[in-house]
């Protein structure tokens, strides 16, 4: 819609143009000067947006206008007329051949664009609605103009007896950042099914990642098991905690923080912490880009703030809530790091996780 808006425009404005160099032309004593050369911008204005069809339509448009103003300006076939009828001559046949090229990328670009979304999707994968006793809502908003994903991440595992989360953030921008956050991915799935704990987990995930990430690279992340219907068990790996939002309060939960995932230091300094997690209880996980998006003032965003906003409604509705409030909050709505959130409730009737 918006090339077809600046279509219509550029066609208005070439038109505009050349109605306006016939005026002056006519106007203007021929012996004072002659127009008739600065026709052939007509096509040139109008082959930026219009395509290649169009320009030539100017160019003819431009071209027969430059032959009638020899009527006019009485120099009719005279040897600086025809210099001038050919200069148009040419300038419109660049212009439609500029056209055609700038068609031809567009296109090209369009189906680049299209492949890379499709590629995104494929790697940030969509959580379920529904995971046993679980209800779970996830938002990624990338801060990269025209990207759908970034280096942040979140993914879901469930099986007959399990269901886990994890919500993570890669070191690092740009391709690198989405292609590190892949890795995340796939090595969680790998040892959220084979391994009986989280802290196991947590250990075969930096394992695994070590392998892959450059000295400097590394994930923070924090892991979820909800397979119980009244505990949660967390592991934190330097990630920032989540919010437990209980019916009338809410609360940081107070973990245990393990280094992050990737460094390979082969420690033992991953723990995992029991909550206790009731019907109407939910919990929201985030990246830092929740919780160090800043205003105007360079004050960092108040996630207490959306307990209220969080509570009222069902999950999947609740956390568009999240967008809009780190929106208004940061100047210009444009937020300097990517974000991604997961908010899960535990729903009071249970159900069989999905195979």
């Amino acid at each position: 819609m918006m090339r077809d808006r600046a279509q219509v425009v550029g066609a208005v404005l070439a038109a505009l143009v050349l109605g306006l160099l016939v005026v002056l032309d006519l106007m203007i004593p021929p012996d004072y000067a002659v127009l008739t050369a600065l026709f052939g911008l007509v096509p040139l204005i109008a082959c930026a947006v219009v395509p290649a069809w169009g320009t030539a339509g100017f160019a003819v448009v431009a071209l027969a206008a430059a032959v009638a103003s020899g009527v006019w300006n009485d120099t009719l076939w005279t040897p600086q007329h025809t210099v001038r009828v050919i200069n148009v001559l040419l300038v419109g046949g660049m212009a439609v051949v500029i056209a055609a090229v700038r068609v031809h990328r567009e296109h090209r670009f369009a189906e680049m664009s299209q492949i890379a979304q499709v590629a995104q999707r494929a790697i940030l994968p969509a959580l379920p609605a529904r995971a046993g006793h679980v209800a779970i809502a996830a938002l990624y908003q990338s801060a990269a103009r025209g990207a759908l994903v970034g280096g942040d991440l979140y993914d879901c595992y469930q099986s007959g007896d399990r269901v886990r989360l994890v919500v993570g953030d890669v070191r690092g921008k740009g391709i690198t950042g989405v292609e590190q956050a892949a890795r995340v991915i796939r090595a969680f799935r790998q040892s959220a099914a084979r391994c009986s704990t989280l802290t196991e987990v947590a250990r075969e995930m930096d394992d695994y990642l070590a392998g892959f990430f450059t000295a400097e690279e590394f994930v923070t992340a924090l892991l979820v098991d909800v397979t119980r219907p009244g505990e949660l068990r967390v592991v934190a790996a330097g990630h920032p905690s989540p919010r437990l939002l209980g019916p009338a309060d809410a609360s940081w939960l107070d973990l245990p923080h393990g280094l992050p995932l990737g460094l390979g230091l082969g420690v033992d300094g991953y723990a995992e912490a029991s909550v206790a997690w009731h019907p109407g209880d939910r919990l929201l996980m985030f990246t830092d880009g929740l919780s160090e998006a800043r205003n105007r003032a360079g004050e960092f965003f108040p996630v207490p703030s959306l307990g209220e906003r969080l509570r009222s409604g069902p999950v999947d509705m609740v956390i568009g809530e999240v967008a809009a409030a780190v929106a208004t909050y940061v100047p210009g709505g444009r937020l300097e790091d990517d974000l991604a959130v997961v908010l899960i409730e535990h729903l009071a009737e249970v159900s069989a996780p999905a195979r």
